[in-house]
């Protein structure tokens, strides 16, 4: 169950204590950070957010296995063709860093390019069936 179907659940008066744990799980695995949150209407509106949580991404990036030099680079040429393209939603695929030695570098190379992008929105770890930790959603700005 995705948070959209939770969410549509509540909305329609069934009764949430049988997917209070579905909501639990959902929020522990796919976490949302807003970067702007200091900042007023920061946030994308409830119905915008809903129906972009429920759609696939407009556009996806695989930079596992780069270092972190490269992936900073194609983050930056695939932010700004999807910001002239009009993307609302993006979908970066960085890996768990089951390989690395420590933590992993790309995930963290992530967090920070999407930190400093100024079209960068909202962002969370995808649902395990999108990669789990090993991948990144973002919503765009207007």
């Amino acid at each position: 169950m995705n948070f959209g179907d939770i969410l549509e659940q509540w909305e329609r008066g069934q009764s949430h204590t049988s997917h209070h744990n579905s909501i639990n799980a959902w929020l522990g695995e796919n976490e949302v950070f807003d970067k702007d949150s200091h900042a007023k209407n920061a946030s994308i509106p409830g119905e915008k957010r809903r129906r972009l949580m429920r759609i696939d991404p407009d556009d996806i990036i695989d930079v596992h296995g780069c270092t972190s030099e490269k992936a900073w680079i194609q983050l930056d040429q695939f932010f700004e063709n999807a910001k002239d393209c009009g993307f609302e939603k993006l979908r970066i695929i960085h890996g768990k860093g089951n390989r690395s030695q420590g933590e992993a570098v790309l995930v963290q190379t992530v967090r920070r390019y999407i930190e400093q992008c100024p079209f960068a929105g909202e962002n969370g770890f995808e649902k395990s069936t999108n990669g789990g930790s090993g991948a990144t959603w973002v919503f765009l700005k207007d």
